[in-house]
């Protein structure tokens, strides 16, 4: 997949605790990882994530739940009336993400950290 345990753990606690989706998390990401990656690695990053968790959501609804060494609960959320099957192409948060960062590419990105993308 192409992800350290560490950064997994970053990603696990920006969707479930935070409740953040693809682009709240590459916004969030842009300073927690600024001057360790670029804006695209981010967001290639944020894009792979979303995408493999869209692909594979369905299991936490039909397999048994199972040890997660995380400190956030491993709770399946049996009762989440949310839906399961999510479409992976996540298109308006990729097409959002990808203006973000040409927009970081053509100014500084040393600017992340005032910079307002809305």
């Amino acid at each position: 997949m192409g992800f350290t345990y560490n950064e997994l753990s970053i990603f696990g606690r920006l969707r479930k605790i935070d409740k953040c989706g693809p682009y709240s998390a590459f916004i969030k990401l842009l300073h927690i990882w600024n001057g360790k990656k670029t804006p695209r690695e981010t967001a290639e990053k944020v894009k792979n994530f979303y995408w493999y968790y869209s692909v594979n959501r369905h299991k936490q609804t039909v397999s048994t739940p199972s040890y997660h060494a995380e400190q956030y609960s491993p709770d399946d959320n049996r009762f989440d009336l949310r839906p399961f099957l999510i479409d992976p192409r996540f298109s308006w948060a990729r097409s959002k993400i990808d203006e973000v960062v040409n927009k970081l590419e053509k100014d500084d990105a040393s600017k992340i950290s005032t910079m307002n993308v809305d």
